[in-house]
């Protein structure tokens, strides 16, 4: 094992950075120029970077620019960035009111990845580090951020995602699953208790961005004695709340149209 840098990854990484510039194009040679690099190299390398969509050619002019995935990626580390910004006070209120760890978390692939933090003060609590993924259908982030995605998406999740059953309450089947999906997009939030780990359970409720689309999950985690003592109509409230006001700090208002995520 090494930690030497790949020198192709390197150079696909100094090409897409020579479009900082912001020129409208650059052609093959200019690149191979400004990177000292051979023009089959620079090929090569668009040619790969282009069936990525990281890259794109000019149909007029032949020369390249920075395709539409690179701003996908941007716009994504931008909600990231706003994400933390908006849900650090929150966060820390709602792990305030309800006595138990608080978390944010946003859908990727078959997983939950958890983006924000804070920790119970109780001396017997979940301990769930940031940046953990964990899988969707057996918590409550994951079931609100599936419930409210894009009809296709959650459809072809439930038509290829392996639903592992962790616990005799985890819901492994795919139309049993969907139909406490209809439950949460109605109701407008999600429980989950004894489905990943007996003894855990967690409740959560949509973040929305200024276009009405939900980005994230923010919720509360806790093991089912002290879980199951919060009423949870209250409990559901409290939550649902603080995702409004992560989501108004956002841009969202209740005005606004609700929005798919298009994926």
């Amino acid at each position: 094992m090494t930690d030497a840098p790949l020198q192709t990854v390197t150079n696909a990484a100094r090409l897409l950075k020579a479009f900082l510039t912001r020129e409208e194009s650059l052609g093959v040679s200019e690149l191979a120029r400004r990177l000292d690099l051979g023009k089959s190299a620079v090929h090569r390398l668009l040619t790969t970077l282009a069936a990525e969509g990281l890259v794109e050619q000019d149909p007029r002019t032949g020369g390249y620019r920075l395709g539409l995935v690179v701003f996908e990626l941007g716009e994504a580390v931008r909600v990231h960035m706003d994400l933390h910004a908006a849900a650090g006070s929150v966060l820390a209120h709602l792990r305030e009111e309800t006595g138990e760890s608080a978390q944010v978390g946003m859908l990727d692939g078959h997983d939950v990845v958890y983006v924000d933090r804070l920790e119970s003060s109780h001396a017997l609590r979940l301990f769930t580090e940031t940046g953990r993924r964990v899988p969707v259908h057996c918590t409550s982030s994951g079931k609100v951020l599936l419930a409210f995605a894009p009809e296709h998406v959650r459809e072809r999740y439930l038509a290829t995602a392996t639903l592992s059953r962790h616990t005799p309450h985890t819901l492994s089947d795919p139309d049993e699953l969907r139909r406490a999906l209809v439950t949460v997009r109605a109701r407008g939030w999600a429980d989950a208790v004894d489905e990943r780990e007996v003894g855990v359970a967690s409740l959560a409720a949509p973040i929305r961005d200024a276009r009405g689309v939900v980005v994230a999950a923010i919720g509360i985690g806790a093991p089912v004695s002290r879980f199951r003592a919060m009423p949870r109509k209250r409990l559901a409230r409290t939550i649902v709340e603080a995702g409004e006001a992560v989501s108004r700090r956002l841009g969202w208002s209740e005005e606004a149209p609700i929005l798919e995520k298009e994926s």
